[in-house]
């Protein structure tokens, strides 16, 4: 015989319960994730199409044994589904920083810069088995794109700008519309689409000029973007301290219009970088 509970302890029990949800919702609403899937995807539809046929082949081959995923663009979301070795994800520096000098972490003693280092070594020895390949892929793909998102090479205080509030056409904080928003706004919902626009608007002189450089170079990029008045992430004081703002940012289409073209640059790089390090570490 299945016993009720009294109303008011159901009740009482209906309400901690939703309680739960939401704080859980909150949490995981304020979670940095760069680009988000879409971004993330975009990057690795793109690095795809860039590299030799023999790497295709091979990375087809290996998402393929995986099995989780149907394609390397969904496997660029597998660090985030849930989150994975967590502080690998960005890179904090001080506030009076004008980038790292060194390829390391800053003061930390793991990070994005070295993430990239070491998955990107994984992947390439010959050594190193068939499933901890595949894991060093799926990574690697993450990473790249981590890097290239400005907000992930940031500030702590303020959670790679997760802090920040924002009012007006996307939300809830800075972090989030470089995220999902301006990839939306720049373009679009269609991964497929998305790639094969983009890849139309590279050049080839862009190409070899953005292929070069280590992944200590790419996030101090993405640190300046992040720095840059357009960004709005922090007010400058003298020639190097990046105070924290004050007020929320308003994102109206003034913002989304200088910022997008950012946004598409950034894909497009993290494309190419990605592309040249999956063919040196899958070359014979």
């Amino acid at each position: 015989m299945t016993r009720l509970l009294p109303v008011n302890l159901a009740m009482a029990l209906r309400v901690k319960v939703a309680a739960i949800a939401l704080l859980g919702g909150l949490l995981l609403s304020g979670e940095a994730c760069a680009w988000g899937d879409m971004g993330h995807k975009i990057i690795c539809e793109l690095a795809s199409r860039l590299v030799t046929q023999q790497t295709h082949t091979k990375i087809e081959q290996m998402i393929r044994a995986d099995g989780e995923f149907s394609s390397f663009s969904e496997a660029c979301t597998w660090a985030d589904q849930p989150r994975k070795r967590a502080g690998e994800h960005f890179l904090n520096l001080p506030r009076n920083s004008m980038g790292l000098s060194a390829e390391n972490c800053d003061g930390a003693s793991e990070c994005v810069v070295t993430a990239i280092d070491k998955d990107f070594a994984a992947l390439a020895a010959k050594t190193t088995d068939a499933q901890s390949r595949v894991t060093s892929l799926k990574f690697l793909g993450h990473w790249v794109g981590d890097v290239h998102q400005p907000l992930h090479v940031s500030f702590a205080d303020d959670r790679g700008g997760n802090e920040i509030k924002t009012t007006g056409e996307c939300g809830p904080n800075l972090h989030a519309i470089w995220d999902t928003c301006l990839v939306d706004r720049a373009v679009g919902a269609d991964v497929d689409a998305a790639a094969s626009k983009l890849l139309s608007e590279v050049t080839p002189q862009q190409r070899r000029q953005w292929a070069g450089g280590t992944a200590k170079d790419w996030a101090n990029e993405a640190f300046a973007i992040a720095r840059r008045q357009e960004t709005q992430y922090c007010e400058q004081q003298g020639d190097s301290f990046c105070v924290r703002r004050a007020a929320s940012v308003t994102i109206d289409s003034a913002y989304v219009a200088v910022n997008s073209s950012v946004v598409r640059e950034q894909l497009l790089k993290a494309a190419v970088r990605l592309a040249r390090l999956l063919d040196r570490a899958l070359s014979p």
